[in-house]
């Protein structure tokens, strides 16, 4: 059976998010609840709060505007935070929050690609939406690595080089 272009689309999104949250699982499993939680300065966000907002936007841009279900965010609230969660109930929000959405993603119909919604204000199509979600989730992924080897100093071991002697990975 041939693959449609929204089968791979759709396909592709679900395996990027899973790929993205693992890097998160990775991440944090590294990381104290104090670093978890640490600023560097008042006007940046501890990794801590990237979690809460990447909760906060799937659950908006997937959950509500493409799944049909109420919209709660409290965008200000994902920033605003300074603790309070511990690294088990960060992970448990977030697995949680991905699944729901992986689930909203993975039942998505080729003409529902094209259906508009609005988004923050935003008049989107339900494929825009998602890969906004997808885009948005990497870029804060990649803040997330980045915090986790400013403090642990660690090689993380995500990207190996293709034919790259002993299985060496990148930093």
């Amino acid at each position: 059976m041939e693959t449609t272009i929204d089968r791979l689309f759709l396909d592709y999104s679900v395996r990027r998010l899973r790929q993205l949250t693992g890097r998160i699982d990775e991440c944090l499993n590294r990381l104290s609840n104090e670093q978890i939680w640490a600023r560097g300065a008042e006007n940046e966000n501890a990794v801590g709060n990237l979690l809460l907002h990447l909760c906060g936007n799937v659950r908006q841009w997937i959950i509500a505007n493409v799944g049909g279900k109420p919209d709660v965010r409290e965008r200000d609230r994902e920033f605003s935070a300074r603790g309070g969660q511990s690294k088990t109930e960060l992970l448990g929000l977030l697995h949680a929050t991905v699944e729901e959405a992986l689930a909203i993603i993975g039942s998505v119909r080729a003409e529902t690609l094209t259906e508009r919604r609005i988004v923050q204000g935003e008049d989107v199509s339900v494929l825009e939406a998602i890969y906004q979600v997808v885009q948005h989730f990497s870029m804060h992924v990649g803040q997330i690595i980045f915090a986790t080897k400013a403090f642990t100093g660690a090689d993380l071991g995500f990207y190996v080089e293709p034919g790259a002697a002993h299985g060496r990975a990148t930093p």
